[in-house]
């Protein structure tokens, strides 16, 4: 049964033009990293309802969520308006079974996203869990345009704290800009640039994880399956693990 806690915001960051994060605090609740809930706000007695990911790790004090400020959208043009001590509601449990949890071993973990949904793996990462479990791990973020690249310092941290365990290869489309790839994820895994970027064999010993837009998931499976590489399910365990951000 779904119910309501009320949190605070502590912090409207603006990252960029399209992009912000929330951080908001409210009474402790349980999740796992990579599980969303939903946000809500109540306006003209309405209440307005849209599921984000929690880019905190489970535990911390503040709740942070990334998010996209979508034009015209009817809920995060609002949340992108909210200042310290505005209040939003925050639906229980958290949902959603894009966590660790459901991904077998393996050698190398690739984190592959778009958008605002590199959220998901922001969690994952704040956790133990990753660092234990992989020797290497791969995060991948794909952008239009570089002001999107969001948890610059945060990534930068993770590399000097765990020497050689984590890449970090930001994709961007629309611009230009030294150390990034610029052709969309699926072609970069068909054409071999992103494991030569990263140095890392995409093969039967990789596991990987998408999150973000649906055609990229979509053709990302496609690409991988071709290189041998199956979807993960709970009846048959494979090497794909996906979340459709939006």
């Amino acid at each position: 049964m779904i119910q309501w806690i009320s949190g605070k915001v502590v912090e409207n960051y603006r990252w960029s033009s399209g992009v912000f994060s929330l951080r908001v605090v409210a009474e402790p609740f349980d999740f796992k990293a990579g599980q969303f809930v939903r946000l809500g706000l109540n306006v003209g007695g309405e209440q307005l309802l849209r599921a984000y990911s929690l880019a905190s790790a489970p535990g911390e004090a503040i709740l942070d969520f990334v998010i996209a400020e979508v034009e015209d959208g009817e809920v995060s043009t609002k949340l992108a308006k909210l200042q310290p001590g505005d209040s939003v509601d925050i639906t229980q449990p958290a949902g959603g079974f894009f966590t660790l949890d459901e991904v077998p071993d393996g050698d190398s973990l690739w984190m592959l996203s778009t958008g605002t949904g590199i959220g998901p793996f922001i969690s994952m990462l704040r956790t133990e869990k990753p660092w234990e479990r992989f020797k290497r791990i791969n995060l991948v973020h794909g952008v239009r345009v570089a002001e999107d690249l969001v948890y610059q310092s945060q990534i930068e941290h993770w590399q000097q704290e765990y020497p050689g365990q984590l890449g970090y290869q930001p994709v961007i489309t629309r611009e230009n800009i030294p150390g990034a790839l610029s052709a969309r994820i699926p072609e970069l895994i068909s054409s071999g640039q992103l494991s030569d970027a990263l140095n890392t064999p995409l093969d039967t010993r990789a596991q990987v994880m998408l999150c973000g837009n649906p055609d990229m998931i979509k053709e990302s499976r496609a690409a991988l399956a071709e290189l041998g590489l199956a979807k993960n399910t709970r009846r048959k365990p494979g090497n794909v693990t996906s979340e459709n951000y939006w």
